[in-house]
């Protein structure tokens, strides 16, 4: 409970326009948003830019934010979701596929065949993520990459948190099933 009050106090210096608490909610949620518009882009220079806006944006609204005993960040990822959507639409194009990221992330420290592994791994994890409906692939970005709890998530996507454990179940279930059918085709491939 303590850091739900630490985190409170700060949203509240924050809207008095006090530049380090804002800097501070910076920190603790950048990565979060960022994985989430690196997900949604697949490119890592695009989530930067939206990641900024949605930075830009709730520095600009903060003053409007109410604290529900939950944390900012459902009310960021709402934010970074429109200005995904936002993105898409004044680009005009399509969600482009992670594996079509120009440079590779990968471990100083892993050789090449760990990084050529990882890949493949990876590109099979993006492959289930598209058999999943839009909803499902929400509730997994949120909870397992953004790392968000449950009834965070279900603030975000405006559901009950029975809903998004239901979505997140089902969500599993399937990419088990994709998972394990793809790597059991490159075992015998």
């Amino acid at each position: 409970m303590k850091d739900a009050l630490d985190e409170q106090a700060l949203i509240e210096k924050a809207k008095n326009s006090n530049p380090d608490a804002f800097g501070q909610l910076y920190d603790i949620y950048y990565s979060k948003i960022y994985g989430y518009a690196y997900f949604k882009t697949g490119n890592r220079y695009e989530a930067e830019d939206i990641t900024e806006q949605v930075f830009l944006k709730a520095l600009e609204n903060i003053e409007r934010f109410e604290w529900q005993g939950i944390t900012l960040l459902p009310w960021l990822l709402r934010i970074a979701s429109n200005a995904v959507a936002d993105h898409f639409r004044a680009n005009k194009r399509v969600m482009v596929s992670l594996e079509e990221e120009n440079e590779p992330v990968s471990d100083a420290s892993c050789g090449p065949e760990m990084v050529v592994i990882n890949a493949s791994e990876r590109r099979a994890v993006i492959k289930a993520l598209q058999m999943l409906t839009e909803e499902q692939q929400q509730v997994i970005t949120m909870r397992f990459m953004a790392d968000m709890k449950s009834e965070e998530v279900a603030k975000a996507m405006n559901k009950k948190p029975g809903a998004i454990r239901g979505l997140q179940h089902r969500a599993i279930e399937t990419l088990g099933r994709v998972l394990g059918e793809s790597y059991d085709d490159a075992k015998c491939g």
